[in-house]
């Protein structure tokens, strides 16, 4: 469940950067999630996120194609968002 939980905060952090398809941050950003090589390889898996490798770093953003379930996903483990209206 603390991995499901993880992967939302990873995700929201993500869409409350905009970052979807080719705009993407560095995953060193993300250091503070204890299990982010695991959550990084199913949301991979899932192809909910697109890992960018680059030369000196790896960068991950949001995949557009499943936007729905990824913001159904951030609202079920995340439930005290949607009364905020933080979808974009």
């Amino acid at each position: 469940m603390a991995l499901e939980l993880e992967k939302a905060q990873i995700m929201f952090k993500l869409v409350r950067k905009n970052n979807w398809g080719a705009k993407y941050d560095r995953l060193e950003h993300f250091k503070r999630f204890p299990n982010l090589d695991n959550a990084k390889k199913e949301l991979g898996r899932k192809d909910w996120i697109l890992i960018h490798k680059k030369p000196n770093f790896t960068g991950i953003s949001l995949n557009n194609k499943y936007k729905k379930e990824i913001i159904e996903l951030i609202e079920e483990q995340m439930p005290y968002l949607k009364e905020t209206g933080w979808v974009i």
